[in-house]
């Protein structure tokens, strides 16, 4: 196997957005996160630009996927249940923007190998670094997922902070709320040198101080 077939290829180009991606960001997402909700994002420039990455953020509400998607210069990659792949039109759509399915009732490990692959290609992969929404829109009760994911990879960790989409349209809510949607990005944070457990949840720990203290930081101003 040779390097450029490999996570060890840190410097490898992103896969190029497809046409889909580039039409639903222009006429969709964007109009939608910069008009109605008076979006802003800060520290794109930390974004790296090339090789495989891992996008770890808060999750408060179904707007998450889209704007993280849409809004860090690059495209990024969701897991989506396999089923969603088969509905026409919509699978023809998620595909196109980066998502790939996971079989219904898939092991967690399966699920790693998965977006594993998919860093292989040079992807930014999207992690909800508590796995569902928080009504309060905080990282609660992270998982270790995406400090294994890195660590396999050798994929930095990007935290970003998505602020006000549990105010906007978070659990319970049946009509949005046109407030203000901002996303902080932070520095990039170095995978795990190993798999040990008690390196994966430090790292794990330091996302969560990281993404709650540019929570803490309100909209910008």
């Amino acid at each position: 196997m040779t390097k450029s077939n490999t996570a060890w290829d840190l410097d490898r180009n992103p896969p190029r957005p497809s046409l889909t991606y580039q039409i639903v960001s222009l006429l969709l997402v964007f109009p939608v996160f910069r008009g109605l909700f008076r979006g802003h994002t800060f520290g794109n420039f930390n974004v790296p630009k090339n090789g495989p990455l891992v996008v770890v953020a808060n999750h408060g509400s179904h707007l998450d996927p889209p704007l993280l998607g849409h809004a860090l210069g690059r495209p990024v990659a969701f897991m989506a249940k396999a089923e969603l792949f088969k509905v026409p039109i919509l699978g023809a759509l998620i595909r196109a923007c980066g998502a790939y399915p996971v079989k219904r009732g898939a092991s967690d490990r399966e699920a790693i190998k998965i977006a594993t692959n998919r860093l292989l290609e040079g992807w930014a992969i999207g992690v909800f670094i508590d796995g569902t929404r928080q009504s309060n829109g905080r990282v609660n009760n992270p998982m270790a997922g995406a400090a294994l994911l890195a660590a396999r990879s050798q994929a930095k960790l990007l935290p970003v902070a998505i602020i006000n989409t549990h105010r906007a349209l978070g659990s319970g809510l049946r009509w949005p709320r046109l407030v203000p949607i901002h996303l902080r990005i932070g520095e990039p944070i170095p995978p795990p040198a190993t798999r040990k457990k008690s390196e994966l949840q430090a790292t794990t720990n330091q996302l969560q101080i990281k993404i709650n203290s540019m929570l803490d930081q309100g909209i910008l101003k």
